[in-house]
Formats: structure tokens, sequence, C-alpha cells
């Protein structure tokens, strides 16, 4: 894409709302199993063209081609960025699989062993928001727990009524250079923040005599969460867009029993701006975004959840293009209008990014 290009500018103007402003036919909407998701069929859809298609299998490949932006360097960044998700596996737990410090019970005080009194779950949210903010979230909104929106496989006990939803801000030159490697260090490290930030908030939770499932992707849709918590609306490339930072974020999730006011959604008028822009379809080198003026009920694969009213995207055609690629693809984020309200560039290249 042309960063010199005329780009029409959304306007922001953010209005709560009563309920959020998604439209459902509950008769075809039903819990979404997670073995759909692509990653997950990979491995055993058979009948499917990327079965056991890894999209780091050309890698080396690519590398020799010396395409701007594919070089050594750049992936050595883009691989170098998931190192704290890979490695803590705490950071995305329900329980506490190894201790973050040493034990409170060193000090005399087991902090889990005796609830905070909350009296008042409003003044609760704004500690919860104000310590997510303080460990790496860019972005935080509170919603009651829709169970639809949990994984079909996902056992949460019913106490857990309360999901605390965290946006964590991609760097905006790195997903500039999208679909290049600096694009993939840009997420990668979105999801490394994510998991030292999950795991603080969690552990603060848990502090106060509470229980905190932490989650990234897995057990629950974390974007009809985001949406109900106040975080955004969906935009056409599938993505949450939020007026802050548009969809260049990443999303996670603590689901809590501990008492908390929820927030309310908001609107801003992001259906009617992706019926006109396209701009995401239209660069989308995959082909997996509709061009559709409206949205409609029709999916796209099996990796879609029925039963929604917005347009569907083919995670196969947008898969199959990271294994084109070698590494993931951000290329929908970066010419989003709404990426851009404060970031001005949508193109930056990798020379540009690494200033040499």
């Amino acid at each position: 894409m042309n960063s010199s290009q005329t780009r029409k500018i959304p306007k922001i103007n953010v209005h709560k709302a009563e309920k959020s402003p998604y439209i459902l036919d509950q008769s075809k909407l039903t819990r979404f199993s997670s073995k759909n998701i692509i990653f997950e069929r990979v491995t055993w859809n058979t009948s499917w063209k990327g079965y056991m298609q890894m999209y780091d299998e050309n890698v080396l490949n690519i590398i020799k081609k010396g395409e701007l932006g594919y070089s050594r360097v750049d992936f050595a960044l883009a691989y170098s960025s998931w190192t704290v998700h890979d490695a803590f596996e705490g950071g995305f737990s329900r329980v506490k699989i190894k201790p973050y410090r040493a034990s409170a019970a060193t000090i005399g005080i087991d902090w889990t062993k005796t609830k905070y009194s909350v009296n008042d779950p409003l003044e609760m949210s704004k500690y919860v928001k104000q310590a997510a903010t303080l460990f790496g979230a860019s972005l935080t909104g509170i919603c009651r727990l829709n169970r639809k929106w949990l994984y079909a496989e996902a056992n949460v006990p019913r106490k857990f009524e309360n999901v605390i939803v965290m946006a964590v801000e991609m760097n905006a030159p790195g997903i500039a250079t999208s679909p290049a490697a600096p694009a993939a260090a840009a997420t990668g490290i979105g999801y490394s923040k994510m998991a030292f930030t999950l795991s603080c908030v969690g552990e603060f939770i848990r502090n106060l005599g509470y229980e905190a499932i932490q989650c990234g992707n897995d057990t629950a849709l974390s974007v009809p969460l985001a949406i109900d918590a106040g975080l955004g609306e969906l935009g056409r490339n599938g993505l949450l867009i939020t007026p802050e930072y548009g969809p260049r974020i990443r999303l996670c999730k603590i689901l809590t029993d501990l008492p908390l006011e929820p927030d309310k959604p908001i609107k801003f008028g992001v259906k009617e701006f992706c019926k006109k822009c396209k701009l995401c379809a239209k660069y989308c080198r995959a082909d997996a975004i509709s061009m559709d003026d409206e949205p409609s009920f029709n999916v796209a694969c099996l990796s879609n959840n029925p039963g929604a009213l917005k347009w569907y995207v083919n995670a196969e055609l947008c898969y199959l293009f990271w294994c084109e690629n070698g590494i993931d693809c951000s290329t929908c984020v970066k010419v989003c209008p709404y990426n851009t309200v404060r970031t001005g560039k949508a193109d930056v290249t990798p020379k540009e990014f690494w200033k040499v």
C-alpha cells in the first residue's frame, strides 16, 4: 500500500450502549469447539489443504531469496519476540503452576487464605484497572461472563462470573512493515507482554483471596468478550477495532470470582465505516476478507463460529498465505484507517524500520 494514498480517516465519537452492538441468531449460535481453530485443524483435518503444513517450513528458502524484510536478521527478531510468551508457562494458566516468587508463607502470611472484603465492586474495578495499566495493559474493560463465548471444551465453574479483558498495543512501525517479518515481531512482543500482564494481574487477584483464570487465545473467545467489556467494536477484518489503536492490539482476559462492576459496551460507527472502506479486503493478499457491502450470517469456513451477523474471514486462506509468506501477516491491521488515525503513516519499509 502506498502511504501517500488519500485515505478517508474515520471520525471517532464514542457512545456508551446498553447492550453489545453485535446481532446474533440464537438458533445458530453454539459454543465454538477449540479443535476448529485453524492452528488445531493443521494437526487433524486431513481433508483440508493446510493439513500438516507449518508456516515456518520455507523460512530458510525465503531467506535465500534476499527480499527486503525477510532476512536472517528480520526472522531472528521475529522469533526472539516470543521468548517470554513461550518460556513463561505460568502466564497463561488457570492455576499457579510455579510460584512467581518465594512463597508468601516464608514471611508468615499466605494472602490466598483469606478474602479481602469487597464492599464496593466499582471501586474494586478501578483498583483492577489501575493494576492492569501498571502491569502493561494499554486498555482494560470488565464484563459479565457470557458463557456462550466459552469454548465448548472449557469447564469453567459457575462462580467465575466476571471477565477482565485487557488489550496490549502492538508496535506501530513494526506492524506497518507487514507482511514482512518485523510485523511478526510486533505480534510476538504483544503476546510476550500479555504473559507478563496476565500473570501479574492474576496474582494481584489471588493476593486478595479470589481466583483467576488467565487466558490468552484459549478458554473463551476474546473479541466478543472485549466488545461486552466496552473496548471496541467488530471490524470487517474480524478483529476488535478500538477507538485508541484501531485493530493494532492483542487481547487477553482473566475470568474471576472477584466482585467487579461491568463496563458498558461502546459504539462509534465501525460497522457503518467498514461497509464503505474495504481497505483490509482490498489489500489482503490471501483474499480472505469479504468484499460484500453488507455483513451476513454466511460462514466462510469451518474455523468460523456461526450465529453472528458479520463479515466472516476465511481463516483457511489466511493460514495458507502465512505458509507462503513464511511467517504471520498483519496487513489487515496495517491498512485499517482506525489504526492510522494516531500513527499517521500506514507504510514503513523494513529498511526504514531498521533505519539503516
